[in-house]
């Protein structure tokens, strides 16, 4: 009897745990970076959602290739807060990866994120 009851205990902490590992809900539906703030929380702060723009959720550089002539023969163009500031705090982000043949991008993980890709010259094995 004592053992089911230990049994019993256990599993409910290790349930009670799993169920709160998550993350909160973010509190806005967006926080576009506001630089010209000195305060710094949870990257930048929120610009007034007054001021906000399209152009805060806007990057150009995506179209253009990059220079795969390297070791791996891929080029990650990876734009940050800094060139979409409509990315602050929402997690998300958006890249292109240009590869040379037999390109590779090393193995890598993404924690709490997913790829999803779109050849549109070529194909592209994943494993």
């Amino acid at each position: 009897m004592a053992n089911l009851v230990l049994t019993i205990i256990s599993l409910l902490a290790i349930g009670w745990t799993l169920v709160h590992a998550g993350e909160p809900s973010p509190l806005q539906d967006f926080c576009v970076a506001d630089f010209d703030s000195p305060v710094r929380v949870n990257g930048h702060a929120c610009l007034d959602p007054k001021k906000v723009t399209a152009d805060h959720f806007f990057f150009e550089g995506l179209h253009k290739p990059g220079n795969t002539s390297n070791p791996l023969g891929s080029f990650i163009n990876r734009p940050t807060v800094d060139e979409i500031p409509g990315l602050n705090t929402l997690g998300i982000s958006t890249v292109r990866v240009d590869y040379a043949p037999r390109g590779i991008v090393p193995p890598h993980r993404h924690p709490r994120a997913s790829e999803i890709l779109t050849v549109l010259e070529g194909e592209v094995i994943c494993y």
